[in-house]
């Protein structure tokens, strides 16, 4: 089960570095808010599965309800509530605005994974 999987892991570390690019100088209203948010949970199942050997839809789950988790906590304020709001380290984790849009970034990301899974699945079984 636990393992090294390279092509995760090099995917995984394109989407960060991806992630950065776009984190540090991308400044526009599409890219920015939605791709990074579309990417991020691609990049987090990847980093998952380069170490572990986990069923994809399970792996995909579980990376959605974390992310979920953490979008629910910025309507909550969770990082000024942990007395962190003066942490950037933390604030650029965990986010501080909540967004519906973000949820949907985030579902249509793991759509995404579970649809290329599931066609790497078929085309090894063909």
């Amino acid at each position: 089960m636990i393992g090294f999987h390279k092509r995760y892991f090099l995917l995984a570390l394109l989407l960060f570095i991806i992630e950065f690019i776009i984190g540090a100088d991308v400044h526009d209203a599409i890219i920015r808010p939605y791709g990074g948010d579309f990417l991020v949970v691609i990049l987090l199942y990847c980093l998952i599965k380069s170490f572990i050997n986990t069923p994809v839809f399970k792996t995909a789950c579980g990376v959605l309800l974390f992310v979920y988790i953490v979008e629910i906590s910025q309507y909550f304020h969770l990082v000024s509530l942990l007395g962190l709001q003066n942490s950037k380290t933390t604030k650029i984790l965990l986010g501080t605005s909540f967004s519906f849009t973000d949820l949907l970034a985030y579902t249509l990301g793991i759509l995404l994974v579970i649809i290329i899974e599931n066609v790497r699945h078929s085309m090894k079984n063909f």
